[in-house]
Formats: C-alpha cells, structure tokens, sequence
C-alpha cells in the first residue's frame, strides 16, 4: 500500500546523514559514501473529487514549510498539496476531463506546469500563466496521451531554478486501458524516484554558493526529499520511475547489474531493452525494472559520465561524481513477479516522410538561435498536429537539453525512436527529431522551447511558437505585442 501523508511527512522530516556529491569547480565538497539509514519517502497521491460534471478536480496550494533533512537545524521550503517539501502525485486516465486548481500562498508570484502533458497552451502554466500571491489560478483539459511517467513545477520567467531548487516538484502518472503485465502497485513494486541534490548553509537552509556556468549544483543528493534512503522490497522485479528533478546535474542511473528500460519520457517502448544504465539530463524520466534476488542488497547508483563536455567544464556539471542513490533490500522471501513483457507498447512511430518542414534551432551562449527569451516575440509558427524535423545543434562549449512543450518527440540520429520530450544536446552535437505538436491551435497563447537546465533557461535560453489551425494568423501575444 502507499505510504500516508502521515507517514511521508514523517520520513520526509526524519533526521539522517547527508550522502555526500564528488568535488566541482563551484567547490562541492567530496563524495562521503555512507549506509542507507531512513526509508525512502513514498509521495503520497493527491486527494482528488469530482465536480457535477464529472471531472477529476485537485486542488493543490503552494506554499512555505520546513523540512528536517539532516541533523540540526530546520531548512526552510517550498512545497505542494501540504506537504513542506516537494508534491503529491497526481494520477489521471487517458480519455479523463481534468481540472487542477492551484493556490499561491507563497511570498511572490509563481506558476505551474504540467511538463509533458498534451493540453491546451492557456493551461500549460508557463510564464504566460502567473499566479500572484493569494490568487488561485484553474487549469482543465481532458488527458488525452498514452500512459507515462510527467511531472510538474514552476515555470516562472526568470526565477524557475529558484522556485524548483526550493522544492516545488511533482509526478504526475498517465494510466490509459491498454493492460501490459508490469509492476503496477503504487508504492510496492511501482516507485517513484525523484532526484534533485542540494547543499546546506550552517543555518540549515539551502546553500546556493555552489552555482557555475552549469547551473545550481549540490553537495547532498535527496531521493524524494529523503536523505541516504533504502526501498523495502516484497517482490522479484521492482519497477522505478526515475525523475531528474536537479536544476542542473545529469544522473547516470545504474544498479550494478543491467536494468531493463520499459518506458522514458513520453511513455512505454516498443519494446523492452537491457541497459547498463540510463542517462537522465534535467527534465527527463526513465521507467526501469530491477531484478531483485532474495535477501541481497543492491544499490542505485549515478555513475560518472562526461556529458560530452570537455574535462573542466564535465567536472563543474558533476560528470565526474560518483553518487549513491537509493539501496533495495529484498526480503529474504519474495513473492514472485511476472516476466517483464516482449511488447509493451504498440503506439505508431512518428513517420519521417510525413514531416512538413525542416527547422534548425542553434544553441550558443545561453541563447537559441541567437535570441534571448522575449515574452512578446512570436518565435516559431506551427501549424497543429503537425509532424517537422528539428534540428538542435549545439555550438556551444557547455552542455545543454531542449524542452519542447505540447510536443511528442522521437529521436533520429542517434535513431533511438522513443517518445521524449526532452532531449539531450552535448556540445558540438547536432540531434535530429521528430516533432509532433498537440492538437490545440491558439494564435495567441504561446509554448516554449526551452534547454531544462533552469539557469540557462533563466538567462533566456528559451523560445516560443504559437500552434495555428487552418485559416488561423498569429496575433499579438496576450499582454504583449511582437517584438
């Protein structure tokens, strides 16, 4: 069964000791590696009602807290649905109306957004959907994509890295009706496992001295809000769906033994593929399943990766750090879980020759195509359902991934074809995707394209497109005018 809110807040609040992150040119301090010593917090699933019309309604409030995550003093944060730190998961069917109201009861205006999520652009929650202190802002739309592993978080122009790096993060799961023979209870043998790292100030708060041309980087790794954490495990195969929450670290997620990939950002492979590990850049998810062999420990590891970047440069995105993640204690008797299926899913792949048009997107000195982010400038037009190939080519000495908002994508080259909507750009590296937006033209509300690491985003690494219909033109953006 899923842990309460009781039982969360208390293991999230639990004193425990840090699981120290390797050296970094902004002066992280060297791995410390230690036992797991508290049980992993399991975030609990948002409480949800229905409306006369049948909508899933849940009201989630963003506001200040207090977490205890190590010995000494309390560290001030940010938190969703009530809990101090982090936020409820919100579970939703494919074919479900939605609705989501969020209240602000933060000191300064935030916003929230549903990354992944296939919705109208008046509801994504970027930058064009503020809510100011005290307001309650209402976003509905019927879920309408297969099942997957989202999430969501702040989107505000300017300051996301800060609002997120105090803790304002959140799964939100995509259940449709095609039965596939995985690990499925919430909790037990279906886990959520969000990443983020943090350091701490002597006073107990988080420390942002650790700051470089990457991004924010800590010295302390928390496995949904818990400190050096261990996972129970009752079964024979236990399916994880990680989440790097990190404002800018990468984690190389490995078990020691290979793991099988089931599913990444948007949704279930094909079919399933034994990997040595998976590499997650800020913003993106991996579904693995772990074999687990009675009464033997394993540990979930990040393992050192250059990230593409020269040796400095991979040192100060923590290429080089080793860091222990999470430990998997199976029972000395498990019960037995089904093999893991040869097909998981039988979605279509976008189709090459259906694409429309080819657009190249250069990233370079925290800029795409030379511009920096402006909240009245009409970007890119795009008409909706389309199917293009993107070309993301980075020109720059720093690594870097791009977000694309109301968009399914599928690498081409190096030809992976799994569902993303995050992708990875190393330095002198062009990839190629396919492109599909969503169905909802709006020639006035626009997405953005964005890299996921948030300081880089902050510094306006960061574009917008509007999604036309037939017969539409783009207008002036609401509030706005064009640039």
């Amino acid at each position: 069964m899923p842990l309460s809110r009781r039982r969360f807040l208390g293991a999230t609040l639990a004193a425990g000791a840090a699981v120290g992150l390797a050296a970094c040119s902004s002066g992280a301090p060297p791995v410390v590696r230690r036992p797991a010593q508290r049980p992993l917090a399991i975030p609990p699933l948002a409480l949800a009602g229905r409306d006369a019309a049948g909508r899933r309604v849940v009201e989630l409030t963003a506001a200040p807290g207090e977490s205890a995550f190590l010995d000494g003093p309390t560290t001030p944060t940010w938190g969703y649905g009530g809990l101090p730190f982090g936020g409820p998961t919100i579970r939703a069917r494919r074919g479900e109306e939605v609705v989501v109201r969020v209240t602000n009861r933060l000191p300064e205006t935030t916003t929230t957004h549903w990354h992944g999520m296939t919705l109208p652009a008046r509801m994504d929650g970027g930058p064009h959907q503020p809510i100011a202190p005290g307001e309650t802002w209402e976003a509905s739309w019927r879920v309408d994509q297969p099942a997957a592993t989202l999430w969501y978080h702040p989107h505000p122009h300017g300051a996301t890295e800060r609002h997120v790096h105090r803790g304002l993060a959140g799964l939100i799961l995509v259940d449709d009706d095609v039965r596939v023979d995985l690990p499925g209870r919430y909790g037990v043998d279906d886990v959520p496992v969000v990443l983020t790292d943090r350091s701490f100030a002597p006073d107990g708060s988080f420390d942002t001295a650790h700051r470089n041309a990457v991004g924010l980087l800590g010295d302390t790794v928390l496995v949904n809000g818990t400190v050096a954490p261990y996972l129970d495990v009752r079964t024979t195969r236990v399916r994880l769906r990680v989440l790097n929450a990190s404002p800018a670290r990468s984690y190389r997620v490995g078990a020691g033994a290979p793991v099988t990939l089931v599913g990444t950002d948007g949704g279930l492979l094909p079919s399933p593929r034994v990997v040595p590990d998976v590499l997650l850049t800020p913003g993106e998810r991996a579904e693995i399943v772990v074999e687990c062999a009675p009464g033997r420990r394993t540990v979930l590891r990040s393992l050192p990766d250059e990230l593409g970047a020269v040796n400095g440069i991979a040192i100060a995105a923590g290429g080089h750090d080793t860091l222990d993640l999470l430990e998997l204690r199976p029972a000395d008797r498990l019960e037995p879980s089904p093999a893991v299926p040869a097909v998981l899913s039988r979605e279509a792949p976008l189709d090459e020759g259906a694409a429309l048009r080819t657009r190249r997107f250069v990233l370079s000195s925290n800029r795409i195509n030379g511009l920096a982010m402006d909240m009245g400038r009409v970007d890119e037009v795009v008409e909706a359902g389309a199917t293009e190939i993107w070309e993301l080519a980075n020109r720059h000495t720093l690594p870097h991934n791009i977000h694309v908002h109301d968009a399914r994508l599928q690498v081409l080259s190096p030809g992976e074809r799994a569902w993303k909507d995050t992708v990875a750009v190393p330095p002198g590296r062009t990839v190629r995707l396919l492109v599909r937006v969503g169905p909802y033209a709006d020639p006035e509300v626009p997405y953005m394209i964005h890299c996921h690491m948030l300081r880089h985003e902050d510094d306006g690494m960061m574009l917008q497109f509007l999604v036309v219909g037939p017969g539409q033109r783009p207008a002036p953006v609401i509030g706005h005018a064009h640039g």
